[in-house]
């Protein structure tokens, strides 16, 4: 890449393709034969509804990556690509989606990935490009996927706190971190089985891209690579190179070429809609807080359901896309969301994203197909509930709650005794029939047996590529695969209109709970008598 040696590269300053796309650059500004393409952060799927949300986060998205990479695949002036790496911190799925982009960017343009730090899902979307380079110096951490949880049972215990918990079934490890002192037969069987899926999902993408054995790559994770001249030796990159060795006069920063390049053109009279449901499903309207301390993003049955109104109404919409990253959360919010696209007379396609877990899973069983990322978690066909008991705590420390009730139940919610036999029958019977429903809807929205659906449930949780075989998803694929498929459903072509179809736009700000349980949980859930919810431990890096 002799020709391509040049100044310091000017930062990203836009990401935008909504621009006004004059035939030439402005004045004095010739077309570059090489744009650079900065990655980095978390990329969420579509931007935010709320504008002021758009000013606060202004975060990369994969539908802005997506419009990025169709735009310099349609320039016909250009030669190369340069895919600089930053901080990656993207889930499986989306590190997989981004990979299927670059893939498709590397069969028109030469594409050169340079990345300083190396690790198990950059590795992944790096893998989409041509070429892969590291600075003699780069941290490389390709040392295989991990999960790990911390389980408090023991340490709360010290200090008089129990938890009482009902859960269906087996697999259901929610509050297991909270409940138990170590990790179930049940619950380690099925992290060990989606790790192994996890590891043989990228070993096989990784092997096709690098051009080696299966084997070869799992040797590399079983050597740990230590440095970048061991992994050009090796094969598992094509150049040791630093940054100003790959850049030159004719090297342009995506942000300088932006109002240069087409978007991409649509076409046709009907459009399709996407509707998102990213974070935790709760009641009543979303929260996009960005912070997980402050109860992070969650999608509100009102907010999802009036979106899905939007869209069947809208004259123009022939499909919905309805895009799922959820670990889950209220069996209510996921029911009444469900409703609403099992009542629509619009061909529905579900996209999933990262996670797409237990109420996640609910609400796209309603769809007409569902597609999955190979590494997307999703199943967890399950239901828990539980409470913390602080009866000892108490007694230690001088609390002494009183209660005068009418109620048959009058223990069901309170921290300060353990459940009756009497309220945990009430519980269990609760929780019974929520998962007796849920089941229900997977075996009608996917044409399984009850039986059926059951043995694959049980709480358990299932990898896109193994939720695949099991008849839980339809086939394997990304938002750009299921909008696709939409399109088919709907008899329109590839290129039809895509919009994202929300409650409103307004410019409110961001919500942040005020009271201290949104520390450990979204506040409204605690009014829940049931979770159908994923826990976070099942983040895998």
């Amino acid at each position: 890449m002799a020709d391509m040696r040049t100044s310091p590269i000017a930062d990203l300053l836009s990401d935008t393709l909504n621009l006004p796309t004059p035939e030439k650059l402005p004045t004095g500004l010739k077309f570059p034969t090489w744009v650079i393409l900065d990655v980095a952060g978390k990329y969420p799927s579509r931007a935010p509804s709320n504008p002021l949300q758009q000013l606060v986060t202004r975060a990369d998205t994969l539908e802005s990556f997506d419009k990025k990479i169709d735009a310099l695949v349609g320039a016909p002036w250009l030669h190369g690509v340069l895919v600089r790496f930053g901080d990656l911190e993207v889930g499986g799925a989306t590190a997989w989606h981004m990979r299927r982009s670059l893939q498709r960017l590397s069969k028109e343009k030469r594409t050169v990935a340079y990345a300083t730090r190396l690790d198990m899902l950059t590795l992944l979307v790096a893998s989409g490009s041509g070429e892969l380079t590291l600075p003699e110096s780069a941290d490389i951490d390709v040392t295989g996927f991990t999960t790990e949880i911390t389980f408090l049972g023991a340490f709360l215990h010290k200090h008089g706190v129990a938890f009482d918990v009902s859960r269906v079934k087996e697999y259901k490890s929610a509050l297991s971190p909270l409940a138990q002192d170590r990790m179930d037969d049940f619950d380690r069987s099925q992290r060990e089985e989606l790790l192994a899926s996890f590891e043989a999902e990228w070993v096989r993408d990784v092997a096709e891209a690098r051009g080696v054995s299966g084997d070869e790559v799992l040797s590399w994770l079983a050597r740990g690579v230590a440095s970048a001249n061991e992994a050009k030796a090796l094969g598992m990159i094509d150049r040791v190179a630093y940054e100003d060795e790959l850049i030159g006069p004719g090297t342009r920063p995506f942000s300088s070429v932006a109002m240069a390049l087409k978007p991409k053109k649509t076409s046709g009279k009907g459009r399709v809609a996407v509707v998102s449901v990213v974070g935790t499903i709760v009641p009543g309207k979303s929260r996009n807080n960005p912070l997980p301390l402050f109860g992070g993003v969650q999608a509100g049955s009102d907010s999802v359901v009036a979106a899905i109104r939007r869209a069947k109404k809208d004259a123009s919409t022939k499909a919905i896309v309805l895009y799922v990253d959820s670990p889950g959360g209220s069996p209510l919010a996921a029911d009444l969301m469900w409703r609403e696209l099992s009542t629509c007379d619009k061909p529905v396609v579900a996209v999933m994203g990262n996670v797409a877990a237990s109420a996640g899973y609910y609400i796209p069983v309603a769809a007409k197909r569902i597609v999955a990322a190979p590494n997307t978690i999703t199943g967890s066909i399950g239901v828990i509930a539980g409470k913390p008991v602080l009866e000892e705590f108490n007694e230690r420390q001088g609390f002494r709650p009183e209660r005068v009730t009418r109620s048959a139940f009058p223990g069901l919610y309170s921290a300060s005794s353990s459940w009756t036999e009497r309220e945990r029958d009430f519980i269990d019977r609760s929780i019974l029939e929520i998962y007796d429903r849920f089941v229900d809807r997977v075996a009608q929205g996917r044409g399984l047996s009850h039986e059926r659906v059951n043995e694959v449930g049980r709480g358990r949780v299932w990898t896109g590529a193994d939720a695949v075989k099991i008849g839980l998803v339809d086939e394997l694929g990304d938002l750009r695969t299921g909008i696709e498929r939409a399109c088919e459903l709907a008899g329109l072509s590839y290129d039809a209109p895509v919009w994202s179809a929300d409650p409103r736009r307004s410019f409110e700000l961001p919500e942040v709970p005020k009271d201290a349980a949104a520390l450990l949980v979204p506040s409204i859930l605690l009014r829940e008598r049931a979770l159908m919810m994923l826990d976070a431990s099942y983040q895998i890096r």
